[in-house]
């Protein structure tokens, strides 16, 4: 049998074929360095995907409250999804999975959008400067002189503040808590069908999850969209087609407002989010802490491409444990994860059915898992524990990650000032510091 052309160069064997590409992918993922094999490799893809699969749901049905088309956001977060995996997988070789970040995505719609009161568009435009300035950070020296100044407790203190932030976002949506008059919120209304069907959803989603069940916050997700269907007044359900009109008004459609403060005051926040965020993750989550660059560079150019998309920034996902923890080495997890982010467009049509309190029951459950960083927060040391509370209680309190942050950021040289170690502190975090400062002037002026 003829299995190499001599003219083309080509083989027509498909078997041979298929054993050279698979050949070839070996090198390119080097399995024998990382010491792996492909069947634990696509079995850590497999897991990251169903551990992060909810997004393709969550992601749309925050950026609607944004004003963002549900069937554009679903259409942009799947596709800014591919294109960070690929990267990741190609030329990063991490087992790190990128996908709209949770807590960023509520940042956009609640604080850029609603409180700030910046345009879509306009907030798609602050996702692309953020993203440029973020990639200036990481081809400079500044990045990782900022890894190396930052100190570990506020590190932590962002994780377990984003963690509050997206459970108390959960609560809400699920109707398990409420606004009142007299003490901010209030327990919800359990009669109520929606905060029913949201309970219950609670329940067997965090059963799937305590019993390591795959895809347990996917299919919780479903329990409770179909739960809150059944028990509700929805008298005829159809699913619609993808509205790709609607998704022409949000791709590369950013307005870039370069003479508003407003613009910049988000810019500014946006910047440090996507900056903080990615750092701590990769830093906490890469197998190999050598890949930490150019991970880095993978983030900054995704979250460029996320704004030009539609969606908020793509960050490098909690969910990547999950694949990691299976036995995920290289990357061969995330291009399995993008693969199968492109399968699931073919069912956006019946996602589109999916309730708004669905969502809650993973909201709460993955700000639960955020929050076990508090661990590493040194509460021995009063100078180190306090600038991070600030920043665990502000985010959720002022419904702001930047606004916590600031808090933070500004308390810490406050206190190390304050006992006489001032020279522990780096340059670089009284810069951050001021900063926020004046951000927090600026936005107290010119916004509110």
């Amino acid at each position: 049998m003829v299995m190499f052309n001599m003219h083309n160069g080509w083989v027509r064997d498909p078997k041979w074929r298929n054993e050279i590409m698979i050949h070839f992918l070996s090198q390119h993922f080097q399995l024998e360095t990382h010491k792996t094999t492909w069947k634990r490799e696509l079995m850590a893809g497999l897991t990251s995907f169903f551990t992060s699969a909810y997004i393709i749901l969550v992601n749309p049905l925050i950026l609607k409250d944004a004003g963002i088309p549900l069937s554009a956001s679903m259409i942009a977060t799947i596709a800014a999804s591919i294109i960070g995996c690929l990267l990741m997988a190609l030329w990063v070789n991490a087992p790190i999975i990128v996908i709209p970040g949770m807590g960023v995505n509520a940042f956009f719609s609640y604080t850029m959008i609603q409180s700030i009161g910046l345009t879509p568009n306009q907030g798609l435009s602050v996702i692309i400067v953020s993203g440029i300035l973020f990639f200036l950070v990481t081809i400079s020296s500044f990045g990782n002189r900022i890894l190396a100044s930052v100190p570990d407790s506020l590190k932590h203190g962002i994780t377990v503040g984003i963690g509050l932030f997206l459970t108390f976002i959960g609560l809400q949506k699920g109707g398990i808590i409420q606004p009142s008059d007299t003490t901010i919120v209030a327990l919800g209304n359990f009669r109520d069908p929606i905060t029913l069907s949201t309970l219950l959803g609670l329940v067997v989603t965090l059963v799937l999850f305590l019993r390591n069940t795959k895809g347990g916050l996917l299919i919780g997700l479903l329990f409770t969209s179909l739960l809150t269907l059944c028990i509700t007044d929805k008298k005829e359900i159809t699913a619609k087609g993808i509205d790709f009109h609607a998704y022409n008004h949000i791709f590369a459609s950013g307005d870039f407002s370069i003479l508003q403060i407003p613009f910049w005051i988000a810019v500014f926040s946006m910047t440090m989010i996507v900056l903080f965020e990615n750092m701590g993750l990769l830093s906490g989550m890469l197998p190999d802490i050598e890949k930490f660059p150019r991970a880095y560079k993978v983030v900054a150019i995704s979250t460029i491409a996320s704004g030009i998309l539609g969606t908020s920034p793509t960050i490098a996902s909690a969910e990547s444990a999950s694949g990691i923890s299976v036995g995920g080495k290289t990357g061969i997890p995330a291009l399995v994860t993008a693969i199968l982010f492109a399968f699931s467009a073919l069912a956006l049509p019946v996602i589109q059915l999916i309730p708004g309190n669905a969502v809650a029951p993973v909201l709460i459950i993955i700000g639960a898992l955020m929050t076990k960083s508090v661990v590493d927060i040194p509460f021995s040391d009063f100078s180190e524990s306090f600038p991070a509370f600030l920043i665990i209680v502000c985010i959720p309190l002022t419904s702001s990650i930047a606004d916590g942050l600031a808090f933070g950021f500004i308390a810490y040289p406050l206190a190390k000032v304050a006992i006489g170690k001032s020279k522990q502190v780096s340059p670089l975090v009284y810069l951050i510091a001021v900063l926020f400062l004046l951000n927090i002037v600026a936005s107290s002026i010119l916004v509110h």
